[in-house]
């Protein structure tokens, strides 16, 4: 049994002393390995803290692969070493007690953002050393002038001496002099290279400007150009340089020769197209990840006019399931499946498949007519999907859903294309799954609007721009005014006066609707005293009680109770003064524990309403067991006594309700009074109260005072 290191410290250092055994022997370093090893240290604590860390911080990650170039780490067996270290003992050494599903996920992106920040340091360090040998190029243009008119004897020593290639043609282009270093270069001998010509050594991937440029120096037009060239060898295999080439001059100032320096490249370009393909490409299924896609989308965006793009955006359905019942492994070796079968869809020329993270997928098709092709490439993906997929001798079905966006190039960014897939994409999700949709311009307004609506609701709540309207609730007796129910609206600064469903749905799916729901509750019953204060506590005309809504996030709240308990202490008012309204959809199949703190503050006194009863298809005898004391019905079952004669059925049926809450003490409240017919009748079949737009519609406080002293003058 090998002993571990004591603490986090000695972890950590046990790790940089195993990553400094493997790297420092393919370093350039002039350090000891000890010195080396504590150069490594700090770079090992900064990938420690970015494995651990709560959010993942790619450029930490990629300041650790630069370091590397910085520690003259510069070749790539040293990099691959490193990588080796951080996949094997990194997770081992540095993850403490977290999961380690997660932690080795983390440590994969870790070394992709390592490898990218590698290469971009060594891409920077190779500029550097490109422009020292520009200036060494101009340097031995000088020596070498002066040596062929000097000595030639310090000619030689420095042409021979010289670690990089060196020749010397004729202005013709005939090659009259190279020296060990180009000959090795090349795998020629000197006389083999001595009867070539420059002109032969053209190249299919010669930067356009290469062979104007050379035209312009043996002309006498320019003194020295440098650039990036390929040379075909006599194996095929390339020779990618740094050349530069400069003109020789004689004592006149007469071009006589022209001398070419060359710096072997090929393994660093080999480097860099790897770490390229590395930092372009999704590690786990091999397709194009989301940096190299959104490049391919703004090309496609910016092609010329007539030019068109359609695009679909994939994401699986029930893919979390997978991962939660058979693990990440599994799912991963899902997501390779699909990707091979999404790389078999887009095949001809200007399509693509790239993955842009987790079990999310794009296609992109590009040319004249996508607005057929996008629909066919759809169909084929959905296809694809079809056929199980056999995982740990498993077969799952796979199904996907999908948001297609097409149109013109030039008209939209790459992100509003984006958006407005991923937006279609939830549209086609939220429909049941397993189809596509195609992008709706209004649509995608809609689900921009909820956006903003979203991340504005904090600030409105911190702001004031929510206020409440009171709509009175009417004894159908006597016809004088019970209470009110308070109705939240948002004044949005932009959007005007927002109802509650508009923003309700929005701040229940955020949890906001605790702290908005909190503060309608206070605001309500601070108004509640202001009317009891006003009319007292007895008078029948008075609106003495206060309806206030309660969500199902607000009901499942720990606070509920306590919140209601300090709100209504705080105001000084009796708990009689307030009636919750809680759904009856909330409330079906609602156990032991949902139901407790309902019952505490029915016990306490406040009385508990079912709001919208007969929407849902609750059990007619759980009432029994519901702290209610009030039941609202829904307006759907008085929506015939508006016209005469009213639909005998509802009419059995209101009668039924209202017979069935008497027997069991409670009182009947119906929504939706709009024509004095309709209220005569509710008070026949002995509805207890109503509210609705024949009394009164929402409004401020001071209008139910208006009617209030209306009802209680006669």
């Amino acid at each position: 049994m090998t002993a571990q290191p004591d603490g986090p410290e000695d972890r950590l250092r046990r790790f940089a002393t195993i990553w400094s055994r493997a790297v420092f022997p393919v370093t350039t370093t002039s350090s000891t390995r000890p010195e080396f090893e504590a150069e490594l240290l700090p770079l090992a604590r900064r990938l420690s803290e970015v494995l651990r860390a709560r959010t993942f911080e790619a450029e930490e990650a990629k300041a650790v692969g630069a370091a590397l170039v910085d520690a003259h780490c510069t070749d790539p067996e040293a990099l691959s070493r490193t990588l080796d270290c951080v996949d094997a003992y990194l997770v081992l050494y540095c993850g403490g007690e977290g999961d380690q599903e997660d932690l080795r996920a983390r440590s994969s992106r870790m070394q992709h953002a390592m490898a990218a920040g590698f290469a971009h340091a060594l891409r920077a360090r190779t500029l550097s050393e490109q422009e020292s040998i520009a200036q060494a190029a101009l340097k031995a243009q000088g020596v070498v002038a002066a040596a062929l008119h000097a000595s030639e004897a310090r000619f030689r020593a420095v042409f021979e001496g010289a670690a990089i290639g060196i020749g010397i043609a004729d202005l013709d282009g005939q090659v009259l002099q190279v020296n060990q270093a180009l000959t090795r270069m090349f795998g020629l001998t000197d006389p083999t290279m001595r009867r070539g010509n420059v002109r032969d050594w053209t190249h299919p991937d010669d930067a356009p400007q290469t062979w104007r440029l050379y035209d312009e120096l043996v002309r006498g037009e320019r003194e020295h150009y440098h650039l990036e060239k390929a040379f075909y060898r006599p194996d095929g295999t390339v020779l990618w340089t740094n050349l530069t080439v400069s003109l020789l001059r004689d004592a006149d100032g007469v071009p006589r020769y022209q001398l070419a320096l060359m710096e072997d490249t090929t393994e660093r370009r080999l480097l860099n197209l790897r770490l390229r393909y590395e930092a372009t490409h999704d590690a786990l299924t091999g397709l194009p990840n989301r940096s190299f896609f959104f490049e391919r989308l703004e090309k496609a965006l910016g092609a010329g006019e007539g030019q068109r793009f359609g695009l679909c955006y994939l994401d699986l359905d029930g893919f979390k399931t997978v991962n939660d019942s058979l693990g990440h492994a599994a799912g991963d070796r899902l997501l390779v499946e699909v990707a091979d079968r999404l790389q078999g869809c887009a095949t001809a020329p200007g399509e693509m498949v790239a993955r842009l993270g987790g079990d999310e997928f794009v296609a992109l098709t590009t040319g004249p007519d996508t607005a057929y092709e996008v629909d066919e490439l759809a169909g084929r993906i959905m296809n694809a999907l079809l056929a199980p997929i056999s995982i740990d001798g498993r077969e799952l079905t796979v199904r996907g859903s999908i948001g297609i966006v097409e149109g013109p190039a030039g008209e939209r960014s790459a992100a509003e294309v984006l958006r407005s897939a991923d937006i279609t994409m939830y549209r086609a999700k939220s429909a049941g799954g397993n189809r596509y949709e195609l992008a709706d311009p209004e649509a995608d307004a809609r689900a921009i609007t909820r956006h903003g609506l979203t991340t504005a609701l904090p600030a409105a709540l911190e702001r004031g721009e929510f206020f409440i309207e009171y709509q009175p609730l009417v004894h159908l007796g006597d016809g004088s005014v019970r209470g009110a129910e308070a109705l939240v609206r948002w004044l949005h600064p932009q959007h005007g006066l927002l109802g509650p469903d508009r923003f309700i749905p929005l701040a229940e799916h955020t949890g906001l609707i605790v702290p908005l729901g909190r503060w309608v509750l206070e605001q309500s019953v601070r108004q509640a005293r202001a009317w009891r204060e006003l009319y007292g506590d007895g008078g029948a005309a008075g609106p003495l009680r206060v309806n206030v809504n309660l969500s199902p996030c607000q009901l499942t709240h720990p606070g509920l109770v306590q919140d209601t308990v300090d709100i209504l202490e705080r105001a000084g008012v009796e708990p009689d003064a307030l009636c919750l309204e809680v759904t009856e959809s909330a409330l079906i199949g609602a156990d032991d524990d949902l139901l407790k703190p309902l019952r505490r503050l029915a016990e306490m006194g406040v009385d508990i309403a079912l709001d919208d009863f007969g929407t849902g298809y609750s059990n007619l005898a759980n009432l029994r067991r519901l702290p209610v004391s009030v039941l609202k019905l829904d307006r759907s079952f008085t929506q015939s006594m508006q016209q005469f004669p009213a639909d005998p059925v509802d009419l059995r049926i209101v009668e039924g309700i209202v017979s069935l809450a008497h027997g069991l003490d409670l009182t009947v409240t119906v929504e939706g009074v709009e024509t004095g017919a309709q209220a005569e009748q509710l008070r026949i079949l002995g509805c207890d109260t109503a509210q609705g737009w024949y009394y009164a519609r929402p409004g401020p406080p001071e209008r139910l005072h208006q009617l209030a002293l209306v009802d209680a003058t006669g």
